[in-house]
């Protein structure tokens, strides 16, 4: 099986952005973390951070070509915004799960609505870096 885990804009400065609402871990760290637990659930990971909405919605395509099983999603503040985000995840039809270290819903109004979860099979907000470990074992585990 394989999973592409895409991170948006901003993840690139977890540990140092914010550290009391997104933790205190890198996405170096919270990536290190997830290799074993793919490794025991015999998953090939392929990881991907960028603060540009473009380079993500080509990484989304290309994930169709390379027969990609699942992906999981942190669009970070793409989240709110991006209707072009949405349509390719969509639009590939690869099953995909949204992740936010924080709980989107019980922060500020604007973070509360997510043009992505719609076109997901399920949305992890609130558990930290935990989040992409559970969105991976969703991922494994769903039926076909």
């Amino acid at each position: 099986m394989k999973i592409l885990i895409l991170n948006g804009p901003n993840l690139n400065l977890l540990g140092v952005r914010e550290p009391g609402i997104y933790g205190s871990r890198t996405l170096d760290d919270i990536l290190a973390a997830l290799a074993p637990v793919a490794a025991s659930l015999g998953v090939e990971l392929t990881c991907l951070q960028s603060n540009h909405e473009g380079v993500l919605i080509d990484r989304v395509h290309q994930a169709l070509g390379e027969g990609m099983d699942g992906i999981v999603i942190n669009p970070g503040g793409l989240t709110h915004t991006s209707v072009a985000l949405r349509d390719a995840i969509a639009g590939v039809g690869i099953a995909t799960v949204e992740v936010h270290l924080s709980n989107i819903h019980a922060r500020e109004e604007f973070r509360r609505h997510s043009m992505i979860a719609p076109v997901t099979i399920g949305q992890i907000s609130g558990f930290g870096a935990q989040g992409y470990e559970l969105a991976l074992r969703a991922l494994v585990g769903r039926p076909n």
